[in-house]
């Protein structure tokens, strides 16, 4: 059995006359004859669907692309049908054939990864954006007016305008708007700074050198602070310079422990403390 490839008083001139098909093709088994006739359907029907991807051109895919994915919505479509439900295949087809395209969108173009409800609140505020063009000549809409419009949350609205543009990045190469010095965006990017670091590594030692004794503190400071090598610390506090080195190693290892203690969890000893003891100059 063929399509009828005449066009009935249908919507659009592409919907082929294809009920006496589908109702033929519900009860064939598997088999070549059914899917020859699917086959059949399918291509009497694309014309459809080339149609619809078409609205889609200019949004950053082929239109080759988009025929692709609309054609595979047009399988779906085919293969799920039930003529015996009395509604038109066109009716059923539709839907199901734009969605596969927006799903491909969804999953596919966006350069940035963006939840689903942004996606789709982008999708409501740009339609509304449209709309409300021609009332507006002379200013683009308020996020006021967008949300009426659009029956959102204003921070909806701008989650939806945030990711308006989305769909592409920019390269880090590419020049600062306005700049012609030759600057790029990376170099307009902040560098990871170790004094943060720095920072918190002392005010986590801060309890635990206060309860130290207060020659110990002493020692610390001089060495750690002032910059001064055991020798001169022995011959200030009128000690061995080896008892100095003593000290600083069980001071460190003190204040290692008592912090890794307090954060529970293996890693190594805050910067604050280093290795200075060891690689102290001894004279």
């Amino acid at each position: 059995m063929t399509c009828t490839t005449a066009t009935q008083r249908h919507r659009h001139d592409d919907a082929p006359d294809t009920d006496a098909a589908f109702s033929h093709l519900s009860g064939l088994p598997d088999g070549p004859e059914r899917q020859a006739l699917r086959e059949e359907i399918v291509e009497a029907w694309m014309p459809m669907a080339e149609r619809i991807a078409g609205k889609y051109r200019g949004r950053g895919e082929s239109v080759e692309d988009l025929t692709q994915v609309a054609a595979l919505g047009l399988v779906k479509s085919v293969d799920r049908y039930d003529p015996g439900r009395g509604n038109a295949f066109e009716s059923y087809a539709v839907p199901t054939i734009v969605g596969e395209i927006k799903r491909h969108f969804r999953d596919h173009m966006w350069a940035v990864h963006v939840p689903r409800r942004v996606q789709e609140a982008r999708n409501r505020v740009r339609g509304a954006v449209k709309d409300l063009a021609p009332t507006n000549a002379d200013r683009q809409p308020s996020v006021a007016e967008i949300a009426e419009y659009a029956q959102l949350g204003e921070d909806d609205v701008r989650a939806g305008l945030e990711a308006l543009d989305s769909f592409a990045t920019l390269s880090l190469d590419a020049g600062l708007t306005g700049g012609d010095d030759g600057y790029s965006l990376a170099d307009a990017l902040g560098e990871f700074d170790s004094g943060f670091d720095l920072v918190v590594d002392r005010e986590a030692l801060k309890p635990a050198l206060a309860r130290l004794p207060e020659r110990e503190r002493t020692i610390l400071y001089l060495r750690f602070f002032r910059d001064m090598t055991q020798t001169r610390i022995a011959e200030r506090l009128g000690v061995s310079q080896m008892h100095v080195s003593r000290l600083l190693s069980g001071c460190c290892a003190t204040l290692r422990e008592e912090i890794l203690a307090e954060t529970s969890g293996p890693g190594d000893a805050p910067a604050a403390l280093g290795d200075a003891p060891a690689a102290a100059p001894r004279g």
